[in-house]
């Protein structure tokens, strides 16, 4: 007869439980490959580095709370919850992969080894346990639409605060977008600065914090809800500390191990600033308790809690379990792959200098723009009238596939960061003849005296989409249902004279367009 204890008190000679687990994880690979590997990827960045550490800590944190775990009853106890939950992670997982979305698997992977935690441990002691599962989210990169935006605001945010800093001590500087002018020196606040790679480790440690701590929820929710602010707000004493120093000593000051040691300092000092913060929390309590004690570290423990993992006990819901993911995985590996489906297409190297009664003008990007950019090709070029010398910059990057941490991200996003002050966006409605109606986004951006009119809109394989958000969700159906995750970027840009009316750029952008789009066609796959 098969027990149904989780944690029986005797060690069997072979732990079935934890072998039956063993096979099951092996058997459900194939549906998270991809994802694993996005995260292999992902981890090898600055800015999710922390990732492997991730999951030790949340295996601390689940043999932590077996010390606290109440006795189970020798009876049986719900276990199909977990079966549940194990088919919607498996579900997830070959929606995700269909797709060619790792973001979507990987969460997929969170929900299957909750799924295991409720099967293994039954419904009611299970459901206890959902904080170590919670904590592994923070291993995950964001989704891509979410990274820059967040990036982008997260570098205006460090800028300000940096340059008001350096205004404090009576240094002339001046601001653009992200780059810090000190007169002889220019900083760019780069992606690498915008306090990414310290805001998503000290998120994990508030968290960590808030579990460990003893107090009530409210402490908790102070200190996990400090991160955010504290990573920005140190950050940015960093960038100002940086410019001053570049200021007295020269640009030398911004690179090399000075760069690096500031990183590890500013980490260091979030976290001493958190321990203070739950220092001065306690001392609101009637009883406050030294730091030592108001942070349960006991991981004395840790070793024989976790060897507890060996003796799960063989379930029947466990073999269910396998035997119908085992269905599940001969399934899904039989299904028919649908392969990519790319149409062919010109290379942007072949697009035509001369279209109508307009001369263009090749500008590739630099290096570190392409590389951040990571279009598998693209178009940058500006068209000038014979006539009028009127100018429109045409920019269009194509990519073949916008998963996988790769695509499209909207110039709405990035504008500010150059400097541009967006005074006008609005959608605007485009009547070409030969072609139905379609709409764009039409911006008016600034940069001191200079004005520019901007159109643009992202191409989802032949359908116009003004939205990033929709473009996104396009990607994801048309994934599943066609193969193709292939998209592009559409961008057109004319200067503004002084006192020009808008309208007159409107004009000049349509006649262009009207020319140039159906040469697009042939470059950006239907």
């Amino acid at each position: 007869m098969i027990t149904t204890s989780t944690f029986p008190g005797r060690v069997r000679a072979l732990p079935w439980g934890a072998l039956g687990l063993i096979a099951l994880a092996l058997i459900s690979a194939p549906f998270f490959a991809i994802g694993v590997e996005s995260l292999a990827a992902a981890w090898s960045t600055p800015e999710y580095s922390h990732g492997p550490i991730i999951p030790l800590i949340s295996l601390y944190l689940f043999a932590r709370e077996l010390r606290h775990a109440p006795a189970l009853p020798d009876g049986p106890t719900r276990r199909w919850p977990g079966i549940a939950v194990i088919g919607l992670g498996l579900t997830l997982g070959a929606f995700g992969t269909l797709a060619q979305i790792p973001d979507i698997v990987t969460y997929a992977l969170i929900v299957w080894l909750l799924g295991v935690v409720l099967l293994v441990m039954g419904w009611e002691a299970g459901r206890r346990h959902w904080k170590p599962v919670l904590h592994l989210i923070f291993m995950l990169p964001l989704p891509q639409i979410l990274y820059w935006r967040l990036t982008i605001a997260l570098q205006t945010i460090s800028s300000e605060l940096g340059v008001a800093l350096v205004r404090a001590v009576d240094i002339p500087v001046f601001l653009e977008g992200n780059v810090i002018d000190l007169g002889v020196f220019k900083l760019q606040v780069a992606e690498a600065c915008s306090g990414l790679r310290y805001l998503f480790p000290i998120l994990s440690f508030s968290y960590l914090f808030g579990i460990l701590y003893r107090g009530p929820f409210w402490h908790k929710a102070v200190l996990f809800a400090m991160a955010a602010p504290l990573t920005v707000a140190l950050n940015s004493l960093r960038i100002g500390v940086v410019a001053i120093l570049v200021n007295s000593y020269g640009i030398g000051q911004a690179e090399g191990f000075l760069h690096v040691f500031e990183g590890w300092v500013i980490f260091g000092a979030a976290i001493a600033i958190l321990s203070l913060a739950a220092i001065g929390l306690q001392r609101l309590t009637p009883r406050p308790l030294p730091l030592a004690e108001a942070l349960d570290l006991d991981y004395r423990r840790f070793a024989p809690e976790a060897r507890r993992l060996l003796s799960i006990a063989p379930t029947r819901a466990l073999f269910l379990a396998l035997a119908l993911s085992a269905l599940a995985t001969a399934a899904w590996l039989s299904l028919p792959r649908m392969g990519s489906s790319l149409p062919d297409r010109f290379a942007f190297a072949t697009f035509p200098g001369r279209i109508g009664d307009w001369e263009g003008m090749r500008y590739p990007l630099t290096p570190e723009i392409e590389d951040v950019l990571g279009a598998s090709d693209y178009l940058n070029a500006v068209y000038t009238h014979v006539a009028s010398e009127a100018r429109v910059n045409l920019f269009v990057a194509w990519y073949a596939d916008q998963t996988g941490g790769t695509g499209i991200h909207s110039p709405e996003v990035c504008l500010p960061a150059g400097g541009w002050e967006v005074s006008a966006f609005t959608p605007h409605r485009i009547a070409l003849p030969g072609r139905a109606p379609f709409e764009v986004n039409r911006a008016i951006i600034a940069k001191g005296l200079n004005r520019q009119l901007v159109y643009y809109w992202f191409d989802e394989r032949g359908v116009t989409m003004t939205s990033d958000w929709r473009a996104k969700l396009s990607v994801i159906v048309d994934g599943v249902t066609r193969g193709r995750t292939d998209g592009a970027l559409v961008r057109y840009v004319t200067p503004l004279a002084a006192g020009e009316d808008p309208s007159a750029g409107d004009a000049r952008l349509t006649r262009f367009i009207g020319k140039s789009l159906p040469v697009l066609g042939d470059y950006i796959p239907d």
